[in-house]
């Protein structure tokens, strides 16, 4: 249909919810497209040109234009709302919260505490993604060359000894997200599977941080 459309920004505004719309001048055309939240903070003022790749969507008597950043996203957008119960708003609202990168590990590893992080996904419905997708999305990103790009993340089971042990410290949710980001980043420890090592590096890190 329309792989990906290339104009002049006429418009950003935010809808019901968190939904934002984008209105593209192309050759005389408006085109009206929803996009995700963090692409819609990151375009360039009314005026400038910009370039998204889109997914053409029919449902029921409502045909509706997404737009992308990348055709990473837009391909990961499709294969989200090929799931049983995962409609267009709620593949948007996991790619806006996680990322690409985050949110194709997580699928792949099955990482449900991650999934959920994400409002609206419950645990049943993170299981579910992480069923119907793992091998599918194992095989897209080793062929497009995005597990390249791939941080080592720790396993769900490490994820929860690490932020137990730090809430039980007095940290808050936020400071161990941080920490556990900050720590994922350190290729000793990525690479370790043993707790111990990730809850040490995020104490380590924590207290230089908050010095």
């Amino acid at each position: 249909m329309i792989a990906y459309l290339q104009g002049t920004i006429a418009g950003i505004y935010k809808s019901s919810g968190n939904r934002w719309t984008l209105i593209l001048e192309v050759n005389q055309i408006g085109y009206e497209l929803q996009i995700p939240p963090l692409l819609a903070q990151q375009l360039s003022e009314i005026g400038a040109t910009t370039q998204v790749f889109t997914h053409y969507q029919i449902k029921e008597d409502q045909a509706v234009l997404y737009g992308f950043g990348s055709t990473a996203e837009r391909d990961l957008f499709r294969q989200l709302i090929s799931v049983s119960g995962i409609g267009a708003a709620l593949a948007i609202a996991l790619i806006d919260t996680l990322g690409l990168p985050d949110l194709v590990q997580a699928i792949v590893t099955g990482n449900i505490r991650a999934l959920t992080k994400t409002p609206g996904v419950g645990t049943k419905t993170a299981e579910r993604i992480a069923l119907e997708l793992k091998a599918k999305l194992s095989q897209w990103r080793t062929e497009t060359g995005l597990s390249q790009a791939i941080p080592t993340s720790p396993s769900a089971a490490i994820i929860e000894d690490v932020e137990m042990t730090l809430l039980a410290l007095g940290y808050t949710h936020n400071e161990v997200s941080k920490a556990i980001k900050a720590v994922s980043e350190d290729g000793l420890i990525a690479k370790s599977k043993n707790a111990e090592d990730w809850i040490r590096g995020a104490i380590s890190w924590l207290s230089q941080a908050i010095e």
